[in-house]
């Protein structure tokens, strides 16, 4: 179906873009907090992409085919809460009015699940344009999968404004690269190139030829676009849509601020009220004689795409209904990916590998586990879509039924290449999407250069699977560059996620079926280089795994102190208990492979666990200063609070003193400190 394109003005004074800059005055002016400069440029932009070609349904924000739209430079909220406001969406003026204010539907930055038609959640730069690629790598990646001949059910667009901070962050100079490379034809980003930052014009730091940059990535640019001419901006588009086999950047110069006589132009309002002297001026520069929040019914009529996004759908669903009747096994089958729904025969599967992995009693590295886990779970789950940051034959991440995206546009891998920021922010890019699980893969260290998108993964609440191989100083000689000490405990503090670090195979899987199971945020495995030792369990014991904590050793005395551990430092535990033993002192050892889930369980569990009355140690090859909340200020933990050292991983664990013997000098220390 067809959009029916509006008669196009260039008069600044036009009443369809007023309404965008007085909503974008009024609602900044209100809160005495915001940016309105970037909103009033943007003004033309925003009005020919919304109301001549965005495909979008305000009725439902939710429709499967629906064109995508990312503001990746956040700061400009009130363009987008203006533009969801007057197509219709449910966001009425009272919300406008409470701008910026606790609980409200239009935060300071756009956040995913608070406002209905906010694709993303956008505020650190460049990250939208990044989440925008992954968007478009999933609707590419899922129509090459699931249309026909003569039926096209997955078919729209990705369209993202960045701005010239968007532009100078590295996550998308990663991001664009791959996009190009990808030949990502339906990604359309418009950059809002009004050449100034919040400290001033950014001609003194940023002076790089943008459009042949992209160019050099394999974009299409289009260069020197009237930022503020609709006709310059419509036939901008056009040349991009007729563009299938490369992104397209369009450069729209802007004027910060438009319309606003005395500080247009100026970094004063990139981030500040104008002040409600500069307002009353503009609105006469713009001929918009209403009071503020006012938007008269011609205008608001103009703006209202409720019937025509209805239309849009409503096509839709009629082709998708031919299609269901022509394969109705790829209709189900794509329904039940687009409601991100686990396959039927999933918890049967899933029982299956647990139960092979403890019947088989291997001991593996837990990256080696994880490539078992997830051979078998790829076989049943085709929406597992993921890639490493050029380590995949290093952390396992590839598997038997592995295609690359490269080589088969239905495909199921990306090779990301040595961008950990970028692979994780398209990662919450295809997540949001829908259709699709991704994970990513790198060695834990490199967790740092993802973490601000492993923060965003969580505060959206997305589905993603981290790959975190290598995870302490037990990866060797590679030494302290490569040696993780502090980011298990740094991982640990970001709200949301949780970080699993697997004793062996049994729990290896049992963190990926948790991963996987977990619709309400991410996951990271943290897995070891090195051969870890096979745990023998009860199905008791098995069970226990998915809450987190449990005993996997119960002495048959009354034990005198607890041991928990994680990772590879489980069987340390477990041959320290063995020796204490024999020495007459009974220990229960703790496995504790998701601390977050631990505490999240009912206090029966955890004080059956831990017992408040009995001492606890704490074992694990990284930072200690999370575990005293769980040892008490008469425990101890052994751990390491410094970078570690190049040679074998062995010889390390002796150097850093990981041994029983070191454990089991802190158990009878914390014995002590009870009795006295």
């Amino acid at each position: 179906m067809n959009l029916v394109k509006p008669q196009l003005s260039r008069r600044l004074d036009q009443p369809i873009t007023a309404a965008l800059r007085a909503l974008a005055m009024d609602a900044v002016e209100n809160a005495k907090s915001g940016h309105p400069g970037a909103p009033m440029g943007l003004a033309e932009v925003a009005a020919v992409l919304w109301r001549g070609h965005l495909r979008h349904n305000p009725k439902n924000p939710a429709w499967w085919d629906r064109d995508r739209f990312v503001l990746s430079n956040g700061h400009a909220s009130m363009l987008l809460y203006a533009l969801l406001h007057l197509t219709g969406y449910d966001l009425p003026l009272s919300e406008l009015k409470k701008f910026r204010q606790l609980h409200s539907m239009t935060p300071g930055h756009p956040e995913f699940g608070v406002t209905p038609g906010v694709e993303t959640t956008t505020g650190p730069l460049g990250q939208g344009f990044a989440n925008a690629v992954g968007m478009a790598i999933a609707e590419k990646t899922l129509a090459s999968e699931f249309n026909r001949p003569g039926h096209t059910v997955i078919d729209h667009r990705t369209f993202v404004i960045v701005g010239d901070g968007c532009l100078m962050e590295g996550v998308s100079h990663e991001a664009a690269s791959l996009a190009g490379r990808l030949g990502l034809g339906k990604l359309i980003v418009i950059y809002d190139d009004n050449g100034i930052s919040i400290d001033g014009k950014v001609g003194e730091w940023f002076a790089d030829d943008t459009p042949k940059r992209f160019e050099a990535y394999g974009w299409q640019a289009l260069r020197e676009i009237d930022g503020h001419d609709p006709i310059a901006i419509d036939a901008a588009l056009m040349t991009a849509f007729a563009e299938t086999s490369r992104p397209t950047l369009l450069c729209c110069k802007t004027v910060i601020g438009r319309g606003a006589p005395t500080k247009q132009g100026h970094q004063d309002t990139h981030g500040a009220p104008l002040g409600a002297e500069e307002v009353a001026r503009a609105r006469a520069e713009l001929g918009w004689s209403y009071v503020p929040f006012e938007v008269p019914s011609a205008v608001a009529e103009a703006w209202d795409a409720r019937r025509r996004g209805s239309a849009l759908e409503a096509d839709w669903n009629r082709r998708f209904e031919r299609y269901r009747d022509q394969f109705p096994a790829l209709a189900a089958e794509l329904t039940r990916r687009l409601h991100g729904v686990l396959g039927a025969e999933f918890a049967t599967t899933a029982d299956a590998l647990i139960s092979a992995c403890a019947s088989k009693g291997e001991s593996l590295a837990t990256r080696k586990a994880s490539q078992n886990a997830l051979s078998s779970f790829a076989k049943l789950l085709p929406e597992l879509f993921g890639g490493s940051a050029d380590l995949a034959h290093s952390n396992l991440s590839i598997h038997p039924l592995t295609r690359p995206v490269t080589r088969d546009p239905a495909g199921n891998t990306i090779f990301y290449g040595v961008r950990e920021f970028g692979m994780a922010a398209i990662s919450n890019g295809i997540a949001l999407h829908g259709g699709f699980i991704p994970y990513a893969a790198t060695f834990l260290t490199f967790s740092d250069y993802a973490r601000n998108a492993i923060r965003m993964s969580a505060l959206m609440r997305q589905r993603v699977i981290y790959v975190f191989t290598h995870d302490s100083i037990g990866l060797g000689e590679d030494g302290p560059t490569h040696q993780p000490v502090e980011h298990v405990e740094s991982l640990r503090l970001i709200p949301n996620l949780c970080v699993w670090r697997p004793c062996d195979a049994v729990e290896t899987a049992q963190a990926w079926r948790a991963g996987l199971e977990r619709t309400n945020g991410p996951t990271a495995l943290v897995l070891s280089r090195q051969t870890l030792a096979h745990q023998q369990r009860t199905d008791a014991q098995i069970n226990a795994i998915r809450r987190g904590g449990y005993a996997l050793i119960e002495p048959a005395a009354a034990p005198q102190a607890i041991i928990v551990a994680t990772g590879s430092e489980v069987h340390l535990a477990c041959a320290a208990a063995s020796q204490l033993a024999g020495e007459g002192v009974p220990v229960r050892v703790v496995s504790m492979p998701c601390v977050e889930i631990f505490e999240e369980q009912d206090l029966d569990w955890t004080n059956s666990v831990l017992p408040p009355d009995l001492p606890v140690v704490a074992v694990e090859a990284g930072a200690t200063r999370g575990w005293w909340r769980h040892v008490g200020c008469r425990g101890a933990v052994v751990g390491i609070d410094r970078f570690g050292e190049s040679a074998p991983a062995s010889d390390l664990f002796s150097y850093f003193r990981f041994t029983p013997g070191r454990i089991i000098e802190a158990v009878r220390s914390v014995i002590a400190k009870r009795v006295n």
